[in-house]
């Protein structure tokens, strides 16, 4: 029998703080979307591990991941990004970052979020999502984009029911656990 995520997490340190801080909590802004998003494209054929420990270097390389200023990028900036030994120095991984946060510029200005444009589509099945995903952004299989959703509150299971985080996420009302959303 295979370990669980939550029980995985408990041995290792890096993976505990994001266990108990971040995976499966509902996320509303669109920096941390697009973060969680990039973060989830960057672990493609990666060790999540390895993606946790270069987390701060991310943030710093994508100035926070400010929308506006990612989607500004230019050749200048990618190759500033290819050069940055701080994150994963894969060219379609940037690319698709930059021009993902471009397309989130446009689901912005017509749905008011990307958040906003979750919750107008949810709930999906799983399928649904990807074919969705696969539409309207890049680099999005579908092991990202099952990641992507369980790691922000759009699809259950993140945590073992009887894990203390399971209970605190409850408590947020994760969209995975309200159905359909109101406003969508």
């Amino acid at each position: 029998m295979s370990q669980t995520y939550c029980e995985y997490a408990r041995t290792r340190p890096l993976h505990k703080l994001y266990h108990d801080t971040e995976y499966g909590f509902p996320i509303r802004d669109d920096n941390a979307l697009l973060e969680r998003l990039t973060l989830e494209i960057a672990q493609a054929g990666l060790s999540w591990e390895t993606i946790l420990k270069k987390k701060e270097g991310y943030a710093r390389a994508f100035e926070g991941f400010d929308l506006d200023i990612v989607a500004g990028y230019g050749v200048e900036e990618e190759a500033r990004l290819l050069a940055d030994i701080g994150i994963i120095r894969n060219r379609l991984k940037v690319e698709a970052t930059i021009e993902n946060t471009r397309r989130l510029i446009s689901i912005r200005e017509s749905h008011g979020s990307f958040a906003g444009w979750l919750d107008m589509h949810h709930p999906l099945t799983p399928g649904d999502w990807q074919r969705l995903f696969k539409k309207t952004f890049l680099f999005t299989g579908g092991e990202i984009v099952r990641s992507f959703l369980l790691s922000t509150g759009y699809l259950p299971e993140a945590h073992d029911e009887d894990c203390p985080v399971h209970a605190e996420i409850i408590t947020l009302r994760p969209p995975w656990r309200e159905g359909p959303l109101e406003n969508a």
